[in-house]
């Protein structure tokens, strides 16, 4: 993608070098046990937990830190990226929300390293970039993109603005009220039933990221292969990909967010539809996904 000279975003706020502490305030016993039960009723597993005892550790050792943060020049660039497509996001959904009668509320877009405090409460960097319903925001560490590159092998600078797309997309969602009506279901239905809406709008967040490529190729800063980088993202990152990396087999009725051909499938859909309508994961049967 050839970014120069194109808009960035104001709504990007950098919390890199700062601890969770810093930014949170700290989260004592009462606060981690609190963090962990909603982690767990909201889907997440014993890793998740795992993972928020660890960096409350880390965050309690590092609260006092002064130590300044000095980001690499790669890191730099790739901030100035993620800040452009946000910017890109934003002109596009604005667009096409007026378009059908709405008005496009704008999310941030926080910067951290290591971990984060959000209204989803703390979080690691190994849950990788993510999307907080509760304060409108996307949430990155830029070394995700060197996981991109290097674990997922789906390099390109394509690829992480499908990553970015795909977080606005669970915005888009949330707008429209689709977020809402799953979670609400976390508790009421079965675990492998719950399991199957996250999917669902899962899937719809990648098609919701093809919306945002049909337009922005309008733009004329696409580059050849870009559209190819987002696919390979996709297919690196389906459940059944990674679960047969990680267990060496995979469990469907446990998969939250779609195989490799369904990710790329929808975001190919999205990519030729362009619109809002058509990307209705809900009302299809399993087959059709």
């Amino acid at each position: 993608m050839d970014v120069k000279g194109r808009r960035k975003s104001k709504n990007v706020e950098d919390r890199r070098g700062m601890s969770a502490g810093k930014v949170g305030g700290g989260l004592g016993g009462v606060g981690i046990i609190i963090v962990i039960i909603y982690t767990l009723i909201s889907g997440g597993d014993a890793g998740d937990v795992v993972d928020i005892v660890n960096e409350s550790v880390i965050q309690n050792g590092n609260m006092n830190s002064t130590e300044e943060y000095v980001p690499t020049a790669e890191e730099e660039e790739m901030a100035d990226f993620v800040s452009v497509v946000l910017a890109d996001t934003e002109d596009i959904w604005h667009t096409i929300f007026k378009d059908n009668g709405r008005v496009y509320e704008e999310p941030g877009l926080v910067l951290f390293t290591n971990s984060v405090s959000s209204a989803c409460g703390l979080q690691s960097a190994a849950v990788g970039p993510f999307y907080c319903p509760g304060d409108y925001k996307l949430y990155i560490d830029l070394s995700f993109y060197n996981e991109l590159k290097n674990r997922f092998e789906a390099p390109g600078d394509f690829a992480m603005a499908y990553v970015v797309a795909h977080e606005v997309g669970h915005h888009v969602q949330t707008l429209l009220g689709y977020s809402q009506q799953v979670h609400a279901q976390n508790g009421k239905v079965s675990a492998a039933q719950y399991n199957a809406l996250v999917k669902r709008l899962e899937l719809q967040a990648d098609y919701l990221a093809g919306v945002w490529a049909h337009h922005v190729q309008n733009e004329g800063y696409l580059e050849v292969g870009d559209f190819e980088e987002a696919l390979t993202a996709a297919n690196a990152i389906g459940d059944d990909t990674l679960q047969m990396e990680a267990r060496g087999y995979v469990v469907p009725e446990s998969f939250t967010h779609g195989t490799s051909e369904q990710r790329m499938r929808w975001f190919k859909k999205g990519y030729e539809n362009g619109t809002l309508q058509g990307g209705d994961t809900f009302s299809l049967s399993e087959s059709q996904l």
